[in-house]
């Protein structure tokens, strides 16, 4: 993986740092990433994943779920909108919810009770754009965009931005390695 921009600024309450982006080559590279970036997330992280379909959000939270040691196969939660695996130790567990089909914002993301569960869990909103934003003033924004160009059709650059007071003592170019 390569790093494309190297900067940290830490985040004031509510507002995003600037992003760090990284360059995976392949799925296996988005996989890797998430293992990587499970190291740093605990029990309260919100991450919202946008890029269009098929840029890599599910490949992405599978590594997170690599990473974190939790039970089930993690697959795009599309038709059932959530899913929730447990941890298989002593981590939080990964909720991870596929916001694409929900058109009504915050309304349908309450009943989907992610507030009760944000304090125990990692949360991952794939689609969550404009929709999960008022959960916390905390959260990291994961955009994942095909290389332009990309004949492969594998390359991808994934921006990170966090927002809000957890973050800003965070160094997100520690995954890039």
């Amino acid at each position: 993986m390569e790093e494309s921009a190297k900067s940290h600024i830490p985040a004031e309450p509510g507002r995003p740092a600037p992003g760090v982006e990284i360059t995976v080559i392949s799925p296996e590279e988005m996989r890797e990433l998430g293992r990587r970036l499970a190291t740093v997330l605990r029990a309260g992280d919100l991450l919202m994943l946008s890029g269009e379909l098929g840029a890599g959000k599910t490949t992405l939270t599978r590594g997170l779920g690599e990473g974190m040691g939790v039970r089930g196969a993690v697959t795009s939660p599309t038709f059932v909108i959530a899913r929730v695996h447990p941890s298989l130790g002593d981590g939080p567990p990964l909720v991870h919810v596929d916001a694409y089909r929900l058109s009504g914002g915050l309304d349908e993301m309450e009943d989907l009770d992610l507030d009760v569960s944000l304090p125990d869990s990692v949360i991952v909103v794939e689609w969550g754009e404009g929709k999960v934003e008022e959960l916390t003033d905390d959260r990291l924004w994961l955009r994942i965009d095909r290389a332009v160009g990309d004949t492969t059709d594998e390359v991808r650059h994934v921006t990170l931005t966090g927002v809000g007071e957890r973050w800003s003592g965070v160094d997100l170019n520690v995954l890039a390695v």
